[in-house]
């Protein structure tokens, strides 16, 4: 069973993206609710719409911190996933991933003609959505 109800505004959105941008983002999607329905410390999705960009977000129980995706209008990809920059999950994912692309504290990018690091990408996901959830484990490892 889902975690997750599609919303129509999200998928309004999303197909107003060209065929190529509209395929990549569909694919992070994907990996965003199959990566929430494959956790058990993944609270329920819900996906809407913020500052116009499709975004996923814990409820019940908030386990994690918001993740959106768009298309990239930058130098640095064409498609990216964005976390709240006041977390330090983009930190985190830098010493994890170096040869990835980041923007600031708050995204990581993607091109269109490379492949998709897929298991990276799905730990990322998973490190967002439950990134509430595992403050208290992240601080124990810091001290």
């Amino acid at each position: 069973m889902s975690k997750m109800q599609d919303n129509p505004d999200v998928l309004s959105v999303i197909d107003g993206y060209s065929d190529e941008v509209r395929a990549a983002i569909l694919k992070l999607r994907t990996l965003i609710v199959e990566t929430a329905n494959t956790s058990d410390a993944v609270g329920t999705l819900e996906e809407t719409l913020k500052w116009g960009q499709p975004s996923y977000l814990t409820i019940r129980p908030k386990s994690g911190t918001t993740v959106r995706i768009d298309r990239d209008t930058s130098d640095a990809g064409d498609y990216a996933l964005y976390v709240n920059c006041q977390s330090s999950l983009v930190s985190e994912w830098r010493g994890l991933f170096p040869d990835m692309t980041f923007g600031g504290d708050r995204s990581v990018h993607f091109r269109l003609d490379t492949a998709l690091p897929e298991d990276d990408v799905r730990q990322m996901i998973l490190m967002a959505l439950t990134y509430h959830a595992n403050k208290n484990k992240r601080k124990t490892a810091l001290s």
